[in-house]
């Protein structure tokens, strides 16, 4: 880039025109090889990673690293602009003009002076407005089948509960989490083990939305403090000049509870 090209980036990098100027020059005739080679195909894993890159800086309450993550996060989607635009499908200012109509016709309570009790009625008129602007279509349409299997349960879950398709109490959500796990203890082949299983599921994602849990957050916080806590047992073993897998069971254990002890939960 010529120096006074640079330069007058420089002077504005807090700006979002600079972001779309930088991604169109890099998909340029005179541009990054890589850049250019890019497709809406092709950048799909790398915007899913970004994704999990901004919660993983959230659960670590990062903020600084969250602010570079989103960052990450607004590339890929000016990049997917771009190439839409070099397409003749769509261009950033299409997708600012259709996020921002969107926002102001779904909170009337802000925009137009409609009268909302609480948050609850708010996700209810949410739900409402958009059936409004998809007519005919299910509450649950919108819902993008590829997200984790886990978070596309609780959404399920939690789109058909606004149409009041839901348990009326907690206990009864509890017994059926009892049933389903009884139901799987029952299973006589693996085809109706894996189903009773998915079932069980089913039913704890249930249990998770009722306590106001978000089932991948609780699990993915799960799965670290597991990671942390193995690891200070691998580390604990090299120290003492033994291997973690030649201890009996009973002593992997007892490194366990020390791990627990010594990390924060």
């Amino acid at each position: 880039m010529p120096q006074g090209k640079f330069v007058a980036y420089n002077r504005k990098l807090d700006k979002f025109a600079t972001l779309t100027d930088i991604i169109a020059r890099l998909r340029g005739p005179h541009g990054c090889p890589w850049d250019r080679k890019q497709t809406h195909q092709s950048l799909k894993p790398p915007l899913l990673e970004e994704c999990y890159e901004v919660l993983e800086a959230i659960d670590q309450a990062d903020s600084q690293e969250l602010c570079r993550e989103l960052g990450d996060v607004m590339m890929q989607v000016v990049f997917h602009a771009q190439i839409a635009a070099e397409q003749g499908e769509f261009a950033i200012e299409d997708v600012l003009r259709e996020i921002n109509t969107k926002l102001i016709h779904r909170h009337p309570h802000v925009f137009e002076g409609a009268k909302v009790k609480d948050a609850q009625e708010v996700v209810q008129n949410w739900e409402s407005l958009k059936q409004e602007e998809r007519p005919g279509a299910s509450v649950l349409s919108s819902l993008p089948k590829g997200m984790p299997a886990l978070a596309y349960s609780q959404a399920l879950q939690r789109r058909a509960a606004t149409v009041g398709f839901d348990w009326r109490r907690f206990d009864d959500v509890v017994q059926k989490l009892a049933e389903e796990v009884e139901e799987m203890r029952q299973a006589i082949d693996q085809q109706e083990r894996v189903s009773e299983f998915g079932d069980l599921l089913f039913a704890l994602t249930n249990v998770a939305r009722w306590l106001d849990i978000d089932l991948e957050d609780a699990l993915r916080l799960a799965n670290e403090r597991f990671y942390q806590r193995f690891r200070y047992m691998e580390k604990a073993c090299e120290q003492r000049g033994i291997t973690l897998s030649s201890l009996p069971l009973e002593e992997q254990d007892k490194l366990w509870e020390e791990a627990k002890g010594k990390l924060s939960p």
